[in-house]
């Protein structure tokens, strides 16, 4: 993106974006502010209600007429929740050219929307010489909604002046979502991690739309704008505009199915911030209850039901990729370690389920195994027995047996039970969303054709970006092809064993492995 490669590779996230905003100080950068928004109930806006926009981003725009904003429709609809599922959205989307007072109408039926609640704008501007993308300007927006009603679904349109959804002729623009069930209740999610834009990315989403998910959660590596991957501003394949092909290959679903991200290293973008997440920020708003929203806002935790989910950035102690290394001081892993402890404390709380990029456990000729993740998280997973950790980063679908320790307590079979209560974790490499796939030391062994094998060869990510070989035993499901995972969540009455069904499902539509993960309901 313009910094010397020698120098970038002495250099963290923060010096490298300095550099940049040096080189590029024409460019005056502007702060935008909080904005205020309706909340929503019942489909009526209640004046008074508020909803606080996400943490500012640093935003780079040049002067822009606005044009017609009858000829300008809006595209790249994606959905995320609040803190509180279960009354809390945020609506986001985009527009090519900057429009006038975008706003959002929401209600329970199509025919009777709310008036106009007020968007907040984020725009990202890419100047030339950053990267591939030219001259170019991005235009966010955001609207939070608070005080929904659980179990409730919605309808909702965006606009902006001259495009009005509440239109006859718009109607067909109308989205809907639905908020978390007040209690638990059986539900089913999705999973996958490195999507980028491709056919095999748009035919993955087409299945998962078809599992009808509550929610998605995408570990890590999102649209590819640096295909790089380093978190240097040498990346010089970054291309901004490849987010407005994700967002628009992505909301078929995530327009009414909540698509919850964390951060992976091809998500760490030099140019818009100091820690590489500002462009992160201005296209998505994410639960702000991690331990620093502003620095790390892709760490954050919402519970569905009786399943906690949490999502981590490993960046931050990541051993093979330190652009981003130690940017937290630690606050990161005390705040997990927090988390997990009021989950495990929470009655109403069967199941924690911890998501992010880089992986614990796999057997990759590309990443294999993060030794950053198994000295700071892996210790956690087991302390507080963490019933499913999912990952990317590899791009392909490899499952283990249970571990704990670093050795594998249960063989587990296709078909088999996981007990985490006594037994350990169970780790899912899902990172076969639609990226060129990577390979395998050993051969395919997945449901329809097993082909086991008493251990694998691979390899420890370890400091100063050295390999350590290992041998392992855990690696019992593999599958090299494009792929995503679907976990269905069934409580139970106290005492008696609530279940999590995990799938792993090939973008063919066959099932390349099932398991289970069973403790007893609280």
């Amino acid at each position: 993106m313009g910094v010397p490669e020698k120098l970038a590779e002495r250099m963290s996230m923060a010096e490298q974006h300095e550099y940049l905003r040096a080189r590029f100080s024409r460019r005056t950068m502007i702060r935008g502010g909080a904005v205020t928004l309706g909340a929503v109930t019942g489909g009526a806006f209640i004046p008074g209600g508020t909803a606080q926009a996400a943490v500012p981003t640093q935003r780079t725009a040049p002067a822009t007429e606005e044009v017609d904003g009858a000829v300008v429709a809006p595209f790249g609809r994606h959905l995320a929740y609040g803190s509180d599922p279960r009354t809390e959205m945020t609506v986001s989307w985009q527009v090519p050219v900057a429009v006038k007072n975008p706003f959002i109408r929401i209600g329970v039926n199509p025919w009777d929307l709310s008036r106009k609640i007020e968007a907040e704008v984020r725009s990202l501007y890419t100047p030339a010489g950053v990267g591939a993308s030219g001259d170019h300007t991005q235009y966010y927006l955001h609207a939070q909604l608070t005080h929904l009603r659980p179990g409730r679904t919605y309808y909702y349109g965006v606009g902006h002046d001259g495009f009005d959804p509440a239109e006859r002729h718009l109607l067909g623009t109308l989205g809907t979502f639905t908020t978390a069930p007040a209690r638990s209740e059986p539900f089913t999610f999705t999973a996958f991690g490195d999507q980028g834009v491709s056919y095999h990315a748009l035919a993955n989403d087409s299945l998962i739309l078809g599992q009808n998910p509550a929610f998605h959660l995408h570990a890590g590596d999102i649209a590819y704008g640096d295909p790089a991957g380093q978190g240097k501003t040498t990346d010089t394949g970054f291309d901004s505009r490849t987010w407005d092909q994700f967002l628009y290959q992505t909301e078929s679903v995530a327009k009414q199915i909540p698509w919850m991200v964390s951060y992976g290293n091809h998500d760490m973008e030099a140019w818009y911030s100091p820690n590489g997440y500002g462009g992160e920020e201005a296209r998505w708003t994410l639960p702000d209850n991690g331990p620093d929203p502003e620095n790390l806002p892709g760490v954050y935790s919402f519970v569905y039901g009786n399943t906690a989910i949490i999502s981590l950035d490993p960046n931050d102690i990541s051993f093979e990729i330190p652009a981003n290394l130690g940017i937290s001081g630690g606050t990161q892993t005390k705040w997990f370690e927090a988390q997990l402890k009021k989950f495990r404390a929470c009655d109403d709380i069967d199941f924690v389920i911890v998501f992010f990029h880089h992986c614990a456990y796999c057997t990759s000729k590309a990443h294999a195994s993060e030794g950053g993740v198994r000295q700071e998280w892996v210790p956690l997973f087991d302390k507080y027995q963490v019933d499913l950790v999912i990952n990317g980063h590899n791009h392909q679908y490899e499952r283990t047996d249970v571990i704990k320790g670093g050795e594998v307590t249960k063989k587990l079979p296709i078909g088999g039970t996981a007990y985490p209560e006594t037994e350990g974790v169970v780790y899912v490499t899902a990172g076969a969303a639609g990226r060129s796939l990577y390979a395998f030391t050993a051969p395919d062994s997945y449901e329809g054709n097993e082909n086991e094998v008493d251990s694998v060869s691979s390899f420890i990510c370890l400091k100063d970006g050295a390999r350590q070989p290992e041998t392992v035993t855990w690696s019992r499901v593999r599958y090299l092809n494009y792929s995503f995972l679907r976990v269905d969540v069934t409580p139970a009455p106290k005492g008696r064993y609530t279940t999590l069904k995990v799938q792993g499902i090939a973008e063919t539509g066959d099932r390349i492995d099932h398991f289970t993960v069973a403790r007893k309901a609280k």
